[in-house]
């Protein structure tokens, strides 16, 4: 027993530190940007370093759901993490911007395994009474490793070189991989399955076009009402139709399309894509929010999110605990209205004027509303789906969650720009060039690139308090979010774990019937 329980607890640590890496990673380049651009220049491709990963990631995601579906999860976690591990070393050799973007799609394609399989093995290891907990432990990884990136990163480029923040995942990985090697004893039983070719190839084409679109649009040379922006959205639509098409022929389709006519299913993608749209909304703008209007330097906003993110963490350990003892709906509903709650005290009543003490307030309770998803919503999601369904299920949830964030990105960016934009037009002695020359306003937050617009002190005040506006009009927008969530939460009727007894098995095998056919 004392074996088994030791096994035990060396799987769930080398889990742990591989979703630690793999989520950490998105938040830890991020200080240590402006280093690498000096040192390895680039300075038009830069956003390529997050943006590489980042659709590297989501393409690969459900892909690698499926294999896990198929031939097991334990040779595809140390697939991501050996795949994650070489990129992170070959980021840290890399000599100019252009290789450090192709290693950091082998990092993303590595993390397409690590987040999904992670919480797939969790829902297979543990019994119903205690998946909760452990996804409630899990989730929290998320909210700390976004907490520890930016701080991280910062200490690391000052204290060694940014080479470290990539190496850094060497001795973290290794770890994992033989706390995972050594401990997880899988079973080999595995249904036959046929791999569904072109149901992969169409939608990699399509979320490769999808992303593209999203990631250059709006960019110098790439408007979003230009031929080629159209035409990678026009392409992404034949594709998706393509691919719907290929998997309700498909004798094993990559995405079992039937799984969506379960209500806690689909409701759980939405509610993903909506939390996670508002999160990054936040996070991306209260730090601008705050060098804006207090004047402070990127290093000195490095910890802003700590309160938000301390929220999430907090909240991802009540989600988990509380899965076996209220609805899904319920639980969803309540933490709908938290996050409705923490986007109305971020748009309608912060302004100008707030104190950094009312502003962390008010990221608290976001990140309260926003934590129970990340442990509560995987449960959702793996629970609805047969067993052997579990891998796509969880894939799933990653994805829509990403693409959420990358929407959400875009779009909250897209209403920020024309807002700031409008405002300055309205500005005495305001002309066209200037306009376009400061664009959304984040120019403004560099002393250097201020002087060197010749912008005058008295003149920038007033375009730094347009840009605190503008971000208040974007966390007004987000409010809508956690309504649409609500609407969706309500839709997952009266479903709910159900109570284990000592003699009822844990998971019960569903009749052979395809989801797809269903």
């Amino acid at each position: 027993m004392d074996t088994k329980k030791s096994s035990m607890n060396l799987v769930v640590a080398g889990l742990l530190l591989g979703l630690f890496m793999a989520a950490l990673d998105q938040t830890i380049v991020s200080t240590a940007m402006t280093t690498i651009i000096e040192k390895l220049g680039g300075l038009n491709m830069f956003t390529w370093v997050y943006s590489a990963y980042m659709i590297a990631m989501v393409v690969s995601t459900p892909i690698f759901g499926k294999l896990s579906d198929m031939y097991g999860r334990k040779r595809f976690f140390l697939i991501g993490v050996g795949l994650f591990m070489a990129g992170s070393i070959l980021c840290g050799t890399a000599q100019n911007m252009e290789q450090l973007i192709i290693y950091r799609a082998i990092q993303g394609i590595g993390g397409g395994a690590l987040m999904p399989i992670v919480f797939t093995i969790i829902f297979d290891l543990f019994p119903q009474e205690k998946r909760g907990k452990m996804m409630g432990l899990f989730g929290a990884v998320f909210g700390l490793s976004s907490v520890f990136g930016p701080i991280l990163g910062g200490a690391i480029t000052d204290q060694m070189s940014w080479r470290w923040i990539f190496y850094i995942n060497v001795p973290i990985g290794l770890l994992s991989f033989l706390f995972v090697l050594k401990g997880y004893r899988e079973s080999a039983n595995r249904r036959k399955q046929s791999i569904d070719w072109l149901g992969a190839i169409t939608l990699t084409a399509a979320i490769l076009f999808l992303m593209f679109a999203l990631e250059l649009g709006g960019t110098d040379g790439w408007a979003w009402c230009s031929w080629r922006i159209m035409l990678f959205f026009a392409a992404c639509v034949v594709l998706l139709a393509g691919f719907v098409l290929a998997e309700l022929r498909a004798k094993d389709p990559i995405i079992a399309l039937g799984l969506f006519k379960d209500r806690v299913f689909t409701s759980s993608m939405a509610i993903g894509f909506l939390y996670n749209g508002a999160m990054i909304a936040v996070a991306s703008y209260i730090p601008l929010f705050i060098q804006g209007v207090f004047h402070k330097t990127a290093t000195e906003t490095s910890t802003v999110l700590i309160p938000m993110m301390l929220g999430n963490v907090v909240s991802a350990q009540i989600g988990g605990r509380i899965a076996t003892k209220f609805r899904f709906r319920d639980s969803m509903m309540i933490s709908a209205i938290v996050l409705f709650i923490g986007c109305v005290l971020l748009g309608f009543v912060m302004d100008l004027t707030s104190s950094r003490l009312a502003i962390s307030l008010y990221m608290i309770v976001v990140g309260l509303g926003i934590g129970i998803s990340f442990s509560l919503l995987n449960i959702t999601t793996i629970s609805a789906v047969p067993p052997q369904y579990k891998g796509s299920a969880s894939s799933l949830i990653t994805f829509f969650r990403t693409i959420g964030a990358t929407l959400g990105v875009t779009v909250f960016g897209m209403l920020q720009k024309n807002d700031f934009q409008s405002a300055v037009q309205s500005l005495p002695g305001a002309d066209a060039g200037m306009v376009e020359q400061i664009k959304g306003g984040q120019a403004l937050l560099d002393p250097a690139r201020s002087a060197e617009m010749g912008i005058p002190a008295e003149a920038l005040q007033q375009l730094l308090a347009k840009l605190g506006e503008s971000i208040l009009y974007v966390f007004q927008w987000t409010a809508v979010l956690p309504v649409v969530a609500f609407a969706f939460a309500i839709l997952m009727g009266r479903a709910r774990l159900p109570a284990v007894t000592k003699d009822q098995p844990q998971d019960r095998e569903p009749a052979p019937k395809k989801p797809n056919q269903a």
